[in-house]
């Protein structure tokens, strides 16, 4: 791990094994019924529970995702809005087994697989009415692109 002196000057390993200094780490979401949304990304996306406990006086679960970090608060939604919030990410191999999966559980969704050049997603909500695109990036995005997503610059 790379160390880097902070402002108080005391050293601190750099995350991931990085150089970088910022990381957008997790999303950290409302849940009306915690243990309902915990069982949602448990089935639908094989979430794990890395640690559930008592923070700010309230249950808070911190999940992994993959390499992506979701953290869960008891407590309903504090409005109907979504905030600045449109909709979060699931990064997917095998999209349209995963459709298949929801639509054969009764999961409502709105429209198709819509498929492109660059891959395919269909849009689901989660528990408290939270926006999933459930997307799988195809082999003819830029290279710059599945790069981003972790697939490297080949086929």
């Amino acid at each position: 791990m790379t160390e880097a002196a902070t402002s108080s000057g005391h050293s601190r390993s750099r995350p991931y094994g990085l150089d970088d200094r910022y990381h957008l780490q997790h999303v950290h979401l409302f849940a009306s019924n915690i243990d309902e949304t915990i069982a949602f990304y448990k089935k639908w996306f094989d979430a794990r529970v890395t640690w559930d406990g008592d923070y700010g006086g309230a249950r808070n679960v911190f999940m992994k995702i993959g390499i992506g970090a979701m953290h869960l608060y008891e407590q309903s939604p504090r409005d109907l809005g979504r905030n600045a919030v449109h909709h979060l990410g699931m990064q997917v191999v095998g999209l349209h087994e995963v459709y298949e999966r929801m639509k054969a559980a009764g999961l409502h969704l709105p429209n198709p697989v819509r498929e492109h050049s660059g891959g395919g997603y269909f849009m689901v909500k989660a528990p408290d009415d939270v926006l999933l695109e459930v997307f799988e990036p195809g082999k003819s995005r830029d290279p710059r692109v599945r790069e981003y997503y972790g697939l490297g610059t080949g086929e």
